[in-house]
């Protein structure tokens, strides 16, 4: 019967796999037509020979050539209307082919069988198609059926060779397997099978696991020695029913109730057992169930020991992240109550010296309340900002003198620790608080406090292994808090440094009406700055910079800038060449702090510089790495002036650096600010700028100082990471009726009365009849010294700044720079810049693309009356005259 069976499954296989051959044989015929026709309709010389004038002649070589290298019965091209121009069989060029193909007409590729002359056949047609997307001829590639058969009969002596061998190995292997059982069952004798029976119950007897044998009526059928042990089962236990042999009521339930079960662990005795239980009858025994019991008591202490150890280990992971997680020393001490309780005690608190909530180092023994939890509010603690001088006997004073934990786990039972105050100990008492763990706050060898742990909800007093728990959290917690002590007082140092750096306000102007915002960012002091500095003729500078990084150095580098800036300006230079050298005091700052190998170096810096003329109504701004200004104009129009951006400080290269003049109609804000204003991590720069120009727009006829203030409360993120320096100056322009111009001053001595007449007439128009003997005095210095010592065009003028100074210029075309100094007894000259400096409050020379100008400026302020002839007499009685 196995044979028999064997042979009709081998040849169910035979005919199956010849059906799956023969399907396969043709649809290999269908792909091969396929991707023969696509390939050869696809060629680009098929489709020229197809419009040639005789496409037989090109085309049919070609065929001939594919059709013998692809193994197929024919390539045939014709035409639209059906005409031959290839085929095997020349004879039949020229006639009309077989069959239908209006799907290929109408530009389709169908694959079909049909009757062909080398007979039934498998045909793929494919459409040519010109670049007009008609038909210009199809090609037909097909492959006969007896091809597909004989292919099929190719392989089936191969099927049937290996049908063959199959059942040749299919009936050897049947033979194997029953000589095999023949040779493990026949001629075993009786007292074999019993021995084999006796090593299988001694194994039984023998495992370390208990085993029980319930049958399906509820009765022992079998219980091995460590079963009978581990139930403590009577010596005739087998046979008897379940319920009567006084198992633990849920044992026998679970015995009795016929479902499987995985290691569920019971009691028995003073064991716990792992039970696990399995039905028999699936397995070909009869109706019952098979029990294996396997002691776990030792397993379970190990279990409790290892569980509570991943306790106090999770207690600790959490502390790590709950605990420091900012640089604020309060707010550190607030995480370590907050994260005690309940976790671990029902009240906390933490007792610091009063300096490190500075930043300063701990001195005294005068502890403050700096945090404190409990389950209940009503607690009868000292409240947060008590200060708290511990008596000796107190554990919080043992714990800071002797720098130990101290554990009372015994309050009520105590007595020393009352003294310090018997009747908030009383009140303690009375809620319930019943032991205490006091430990030292120290990191670093820095002693800075204690923390005090309290129970009373939790009946279980505090143990010695709880008094590590509370060093370990109360130690991370103390690391923290010297890390935010640390930073406090470093804070601290950087923001007084820096407020020392920044201006302490700007100086008032009769060219521009001024106002400031600085705010430093979330981590701490920065390196941004601004500027407003007065300059010669009634002009002012403006100055927004920015310094790479945070800290006391960037604090420290940005005021070395700031002065910089101040004594380039001094030297009244133009805004490319202050930056210009700006730029290279940056790049010998860079280098000589990376030669000192601190790891400091500033790695840039940005600045923009911008110089208002209020007799011009004009500004000329030059920037180096750095955002460019916001321009308001009276009427409400923001733009932002295209002005050429130069790379940062220190990391040009000595590139050029190019300036932009603009005119400003009076009543125009110029808004100066730096990045932080504008960018941050959740907004790109570009959003920023377009918040700012709606700000700005919103709010035509608002102060500089509404300015500020609506542009910070719009603009500004809630959370800015970076410094923000913002300034807002709305400019004015100088009335013409104050200003007085003569220009081309001839180079002749006689030249200087008639200036000096002008002069004084323009100032008693001015009302300054005061100070005109000293101002002409001056201006007849500086002329004099123009048509010795210059060259023209030599001109003067006058500016009166709003009753505040008298300014007066001299400018010639010659760059040489005129410096006081005192005459000797026998020189001639060399007393004017000494008179002049006298007479003047302050004087200087700026240099222009064409000359410099000698400036002086008279304060006019209280009244101030100028020198008259008695104070030059006196000045020129400090020569002798009689040694000249």
């Amino acid at each position: 019967m196995q044979l028999a069976i064997v042979v009709l499954l081998v040849a169910a296989a035979v005919v199956a796999q010849v059906l799956q051959a023969q399907a396969g044989v043709m649809e290999d015929a269908r792909h091969r037509s396929f991707v023969g026709a696509q390939t050869f309709a696809s060629a680009p010389e098929t489709l020229a020979a197809m419009e040639a004038e005789d496409p037989t002649a090109l085309l049919q070589p070609r065929a001939e050539q594919t059709r013998k290298k692809s193994g197929v019965d024919y390539v045939v091209v014709f035409s639209p209307a059906g005409t031959r121009w290839t085929h095997p069989d020349p004879n039949l060029i020229g006639k009309h082919v077989t069959g239908t193909f209006e799907h290929g007409l109408a530009g389709e590729t169908y694959t079909s069988t049909f009757l062909t002359p080398f007979g039934k056949a498998v045909d793929t047609t494919v459409p040519v198609i010109d670049a007009d997307g008609a038909v210009v001829g199809l090609v037909a590639v097909g492959i006969s059926v007896e091809s597909v058969n004989e292919r099929v009969t190719h392989q089936l002596p191969l099927l049937f060779a290996a049908a063959a061998g199959a059942l040749l190995l299919a009936t050897a292997g049947s033979a194997l397997v029953s000589r095999r059982l023949r040779r493990q069952t026949h001629g075993l004798e009786p007292a074999e099978l019993r021995r084999m029976y006796e090593h299988h119950d001694a194994v039984l007897h023998a495992a370390r696991e208990g085993v029980l044998i319930v049958g399906g009526d509820g009765r022992l059928v079998l219980a091995n020695d460590e079963a009978r042990r581990l139930l403590d089962l009577p010596a005739d236990a087998e046979g008897r029913q379940i319920p009567d042999l006084d198992l633990p009521p849920p044992l026998a339930e679970l015995l009795l109730s016929g479902r499987e079960a995985t290691d569920e662990v019971h009691a028995a005795g003073d064991w716990l057992l792992a039970v696990n239980v399995r039905p028999t009858e699936p397995y070909g025994g009869p109706p019952g169930n098979v029990v294996t019991l396997r002691d776990t008591t030792e397993l379970r202490v190990v279990a409790g020991e290892a569980a509570v150890a991943q306790r106090r280990l999770k207690l600790l992971y959490d502390a790590m992240t709950e605990i420091g997680t900012t640089l604020d020393v309060v707010r550190t001490a607030e995480e370590l109550t907050r994260f005690s309780v309940p976790r671990f005690a029902d009240f906390a608190s933490v007792d610091l010296v009063a300096p490190i909530l500075q930043g300063e180092e701990p001195t005294g023994t005068t502890l403050r309340r700096t945090a404190v939890t409990g389950i209940r509010d009503d607690h009868p603690l000292y409240d947060v900002g008590q200060v708290i001088d511990f008596v000796a006997t107190a554990p919080q004073a043992i714990g800071f003198g002797t720098r130990e934990p101290v554990l009372e786990a015994d309050l009520p039972g105590s007595t020393e620790w009352r003294e310090q105050d018997p009747v908030i100990a009383q009140e303690i008492i009375d809620h319930g608080i019943h032991s205490m763990i006091v430990i030292p706050l120290r990191a670093r060898g820095v002693l800075m406090g204690v923390a005090s742990f309290w129970r009373s909800e939790k009946p279980e007093p505090f143990e010695q292994e709880d008094v590590s728990i509370a060093e370990e959290l109360v130690g991370r917690a103390a690391l923290a808090i010297d890390n935010a002590r640390r930073y406090t007082r470093e804070h601290a140092v950087a923001v007084a440094l820096q407020r020392s750096l920044l201006p302490q306000g700007v100086p008032e102007h009769s060219a521009l009406d001024v106002a400031y915002r600085y705010l430093p960012a979330r981590a701490g002091v920065g390196g941004d700055w601004f500027d407003v500095i007065p300059l010669p003729g009634a002009r002012v500078a403006l100055v927004v910079g920015d310094v790479v990084g945070h800290g006391l150095h960037a604090a420290a580098t940005m005021g070395r800038l700031r002065t910089a800036v101040h004594n380039f300006s001094a030297l009244d230079l133009p805004p490319d060449d202050l930056l210009v050298h700006l730029d290279e005091l940056v790049s010998q700052i860079d280098s000589d702090e990376a030669a000192g190998g601190d790891g400091a170096a500033l790695a840039g810096a940005t600045c923009l510089y911008a110089v208002y003329d209020p007799i011009a109504g004009r500004v000329s701004i030059a920037r180096a790495g750095h955002p460019g200004p916001a321009l308001v104009l009276p009427d409400g129009t923001v733009s932002f002036p295209d002005v050429p951006l130069s790379p940062p400080l220190g990391v040009g290269g000595s590139l050029p650096v190019e300036s932009a003049d603009i005119l400003l109609p009076e009543g125009s804000r110029l808004v100066l600010f730096t990045d932080g204003l504008v960018e941050d991590r959740d907004r790109d720069i570009d959003t920023g700028l377009e918040l700012l120009r709606i700000t700005l727009a919103a709010g035509a006829d608002r102060t500089p100082d509404e300015t500020c203030t609506a542009v910070l409360d719009t603009v500004l993120s809630a959370h800015p990471d970076d410094d923000v320096a913002l300034l807002v100056a709305r400019t004015r322009l100088m009335d013409p009726a104050r200003v007085a111009e003569w220009d081309e001053v001839p180079s002749d001595p006689a030249a200087v009365a008639p200036v000096r007449s002008a002069c004084g007439r323009t100032l008693t128009a001015w009302g300054l009849e005061e100070i005109g003997y000293a101002t002409e005095l001056i201006l007849s210095e500086l002329i004099t010294n123009a048509i010795r010592y210059g060259a023209q065009p030599i001109r003067v003028r006058m500016l009166h700044d709003d009753d505040r100074s008298l300014i007066c210029e001299v400018s010639d075309g010659s760059s040489t720079s005129p410096h006081m100094r005192r005459a000797a007894t026998t020189d001639e000259g060399g007393r004017g810049l000494f008179l002049v400096a006298q007479f003047a409050e302050r004087w200087g020379t700026r240099y222009t693309p064409r000359g410099k100008v000698i400036w002086t400026e008279q304060s006019l302020h209280d009244n101030q009356e100028g020198p008259g002839a008695d104070m030059v007499e006196h000045l020129l009685d400090q020569w002798d005259d009689e040694a000249l």
